[in-house]
């Protein structure tokens, strides 16, 4: 163990009366919740780039936290990689999610950084082996650096593309390598600021054949996890391609990708979409690209990503109440996307903002699983559908034309009358269960 978290002993469960703070009051692992271990069901990850690499800043002021293991180096890179996986075995998360920036130090060229990645996955094997904290997914970072300011796939300049599918193809190869369940695509400089020197079908267009690529070499190097887009709305470009999960889905469809990829979806990005988690969740499970999860949430007067950690069990339990409707995760799971705020300067805020946050989402797990076991809402649901269900309605779906709907109304005298949607009663039944 490094010297950093030094002190601080694996975080274990003791119920809702411990008055400890490095424990866990609400997540029990191995708990059941409808017939799966509650560890299976939410499959919590840590997301490398807010523990390890953010240093504090905002866009008001510079750092404010002080690493041992910051630094350009690759001393520095496993000293990082080190200090990551104590933390992964204090908190005893099942996974972790890492940008190949935050993990590697960036090299003069393109194969040095790709060889300064391939060292660091030998260093992250060598920890595994020792770990039970496997890879969610991988990612790569292309919207940092300034090569990035016009975008990766969609830039106007083809070398960019060129580095942007070079630099995915190590990232998905070490993905792979790891034994990585998902990987993600996250385009954060995918967007456009001014339609005065954008062209729009052209951009949509490389992004189009830069996904198909991913998808190709997937199979062409046999990964078998699941290839994952996380939409995001507005920040940092005013228009982004990937805005939501509705836009993300035409743009499959569009280039047959609909079956190849599925969604990761972060609740930030949604309230920045204008969205609720649950619909983006859905909405998604109704097209069948649900996929995995960005856990946090946004201070919502500010009006931008602050990528807090949750704390609001009613609000999570509406999200996992979409994702047991949606049968659970396969490959996916939650990621806390999710950093300190930049006052937080101790180690052991780093664990105690997990330990709450895991807690958070135990809870609204069992609430949701309680009103989806009791069943009232889903009959309540299929009681106002239930006049679909007869043949004649369904008739109306497949066979007859308006002509024919037409001649049914007059002769069977349909006027309908408007039935009440019972919300609030509704609303007060998921107030029992939260």
């Amino acid at each position: 163990m490094t010297d950093y978290f030094r002190g601080i002993a694996p975080i274990r469960y003791e119920g809702p009366d411990s008055d400890s703070e490095f424990a866990f009051r609400h997540y029990n692992p191995d708990e059941i919740v409808m017939g799966r271990r509650m560890e299976d069901h939410l499959r919590f990850a840590c997301a490398y780039w807010h523990c390890m690499a953010w240093s504090g800043m905002d866009p008001f002021g510079g750092p404010t936290f002080e690493r041992p293991w910051y630094g350009e180096t690759m001393e520095a890179a496993r000293a990082k990689a080190d200090a990551a996986f104590d933390l992964f075995d204090i908190l005893g998360v099942p996974f972790f999610c890492f940008h190949d920036a935050d993990a590697r130090p960036e090299g003069a060229t393109f194969a040095e950084s790709k060889r300064n990645l391939e060292a660091i996955a030998d260093h992250f094997l060598a920890r595994m082996e020792k770990s039970r904290t496997r890879l969610l997914w991988g990612t790569a970072n292309l919207f940092s650096h300034r090569r990035f300011m016009a975008g990766a796939a969609t830039n106007p300049d083809p070398d960019v593309f060129a580095w942007s599918a070079a630099t995915v193809k190590a990232c998905l190869d070490v993905t792979h390598r790891l034994g990585g369940q998902n990987y993600v695509l996250w385009g954060g400089r995918e967007g456009y600021e001014t339609l005065l020197n954008t062209d729009l079908a052209r951009e949509r267009r490389q992004a189009g054949r830069f996904l198909q690529l991913v998808v190709e070499h997937k199979h062409r190097i046999g990964f078998k996890g699941t290839i994952l887009i996380e939409p995001k709305p507005q920040e940092p470009a005013k228009h982004q391609y990937d805005y939501d999960v509705a836009t993300v889905y035409g743009f499959l469809k569009d280039f047959g990708l609909e079956g190849e990829v599925k969604l990761n979806i972060e609740q930030g990005h949604a309230i920045l979409a204008g969205h609720s988690f649950e619909h983006e969740l859905a909405l998604a499970a109704s097209l069948g690209i649900f996929g995995s999860i960005d856990m946090n949430r946004n201070d919502y007067q500010s009006g931008w990503d602050t990528d807090q950690f949750p704390d609001s069990v009613p609000e999570m339990a509406k999200a996992y109440y979409e994702v047991l409707r949606a049968g659970g995760f396969t490959t996916g799971g939650t990621n806390f996307d999710a950093k300190i705020r930049r006052q937080s300067l101790d180690p052991a805020d780093l664990v105690l903002a997990h330990v709450g946050a895991m807690d958070v989402c135990a809870r609204a797990l069992k609430a949701a699983a309680a009103l989806l076991q009791d069943g009232a809402l889903e009959r309540a649901r299929a009681e106002r559908y239930a006049g679909w269900d007869s043949p004649a309605a369904q008739h109306m779906l497949t066979a007859e034309s308006l002509a024919d709907i037409e001649a049914r109304v007059i002769r069977d005298n349909i006027n309908p009358r408007p039935r009440s949607g019972r919300q609030e009663r509704l609303e007060n039944l998921w107030n029992r269960f939260v």
